[in-house]
């Protein structure tokens, strides 16, 4: 009742619209990316689901991030529900948006770790919150030791990186879009 119709996430229409959008071939992206030419259109076509890396990959090779294609993958809802997943015990990290649709914020919920090495750099503001286990934050060359119910905000731009630290931990980053210009508020006179 009220649900909004839950069905798997589109993202294959997301990918072509930016890849588009740059005016780039999916010869381009492949190189950029290190994914085939064949994948990539599988993807584009919904005949294949890319894994977080896959996506990670190509959200890259777009400049723009994996949340963002996920959020242009289903039209927005002005109320919806995410429902949780199954809690079975994981056998790999994955990411799962709590946020579905183009909006002016995102959230995802990260479980297990991911690559530690990636590096994160986004244009506005982030928080990110230990709902369970403990991570590691990297950022402007200090680190931050975050265990359960601790949050870490950083300001747009700021670069970083994370690392879990406890098996099955799970980390919400919640970020204003990127599509959403942030403005400084005016010092008053």
């Amino acid at each position: 009742m009220g649900d909004h119709k839950e069905q798997p996430l589109r993202v294959g229409a997301a990918v072509r619209r930016r890849r588009r959008a740059l005016d780039l071939t999916l010869a381009v992206v492949a190189e950029r990316s290190g994914l085939s030419v064949p994948f990539l259109s599988q993807i584009e076509n919904e005949r294949a689901r890319p894994s977080q890396s896959s996506l990670e990959k190509v959200a890259d090779a777009l400049r723009t991030t994996a949340v963002e294609l996920l959020a242009a993958a289903d039209p927005a809802c002005s109320v919806d529900v995410v429902r949780a997943e199954d809690t079975e015990p994981l056998l790999e990290p994955r990411v799962r948006s709590l946020v579905r649709g183009h909006h002016q914020m995102h959230a995802s919920e990260f479980t297990g770790d991911h690559d530690a090495g990636r590096e994160f750099q986004f244009r506005n503001d982030q928080l990110m919150y230990v709902a369970d286990g403990a991570v590691e934050i990297e950022a402007e060359g200090r680190a931050y030791r975050l265990g359960r119910g601790d949050t870490l905000y950083l300001t747009g731009g700021v670069r970083h990186r994370w690392r879990a630290t406890v098996a099955e931990t799970r980390l919400i980053v919640v970020a204003v879009a990127e599509h959403i210009e942030a403005v400084r508020d005016k010092p008053r006179r």
